[in-house]
């Protein structure tokens, strides 16, 4: 098996036939590797993790994750690609509101395949939240609302954990409870992208892209 999951080769996005936000991107990246994508606002780091998730497309280059070109999946391949291999965490949490932390868990399932309450209620029991399983959102902090996202990230056994500032709403201990959960998802061999602005979640990977004007910058 090829020791790469994701082999990015020259990629570019322009928007409106104008705006470039990304320039020429050459990126190989290892399976269980965990990598920082940093760089100042408007470098271009979200426009790459959106391309890498499927939820954004490039205007030139390719994309091989997992040996599958995700520019030539039509939109059926590209829903189950992101449903079985990819699992996305925000800054912005996107929880259901009107369901509770296990509901919002069993949701994901439900479009993966089925729902099963007590793989669910472990997930939760993993991220530390087995007193929440029945609160609402709102009656979640914000390093709760993010550790149900993890979990809801995590439930399906993705290969690709991608992160958009996953700390960015959070104080320092739930800063670090979080990264702690990212740390225990590396060991277990998982591929993870993480855009970031801390350069203390940085030091945390095995490598760091810098990103400057849609262009790398650096690597390290």
């Amino acid at each position: 098996m090829n020791g790469n999951l994701i082999e990015i080769n020259g990629v570019s996005k322009h928007y409106n036939g104008k705006v470039c936000a990304l320039r020429d991107i050459g990126i190989t990246i290892k399976r269980g590797e965990w990598l920082s994508i940093m760089g100042p606002s408007g470098s271009g780091k979200t426009t790459l993790l959106n391309i890498v998730s499927c939820l954004d497309r490039p205007s030139a280059g390719t994309v091989i994750v997992d040996g599958a070109d995700i520019g030539k999946l039509d939109r059926a391949a590209l829903t189950q690609f992101r449903r079985e291999t990819v699992g996305l965490i925000f800054q912005q949490f996107h929880l259901v509101p009107y369901l509770n932390a296990l509901e919002n868990i069993m949701l994901a399932q439900y479009f993966h395949s089925i729902a099963d309450e007590q793989e669910a209620r472990q997930s939760l029991e993993r991220v530390g939240l087995t007193d929440r399983l029945h609160h609402m959102p709102s009656q979640l902090s914000g390093g709760e609302q993010q550790r149900v996202c993890i979990a809801r990230a995590l439930i399906n056994q993705p290969k690709l954990v991608l992160a958009d500032e996953p700390t960015g709403n959070l104080d320092q201990k739930n800063e670090e409870l979080v990264m702690e959960l990212f740390q225990a998802m590396h060991r277990e061999g998982r591929t993870i992208i993480v855009v970031t602005h801390d350069p203390d979640i940085g030091k945390l990977s095995d490598r760091r892209v810098y990103l400057e004007h849609g262009a790398i910058r650096s690597i390290n």
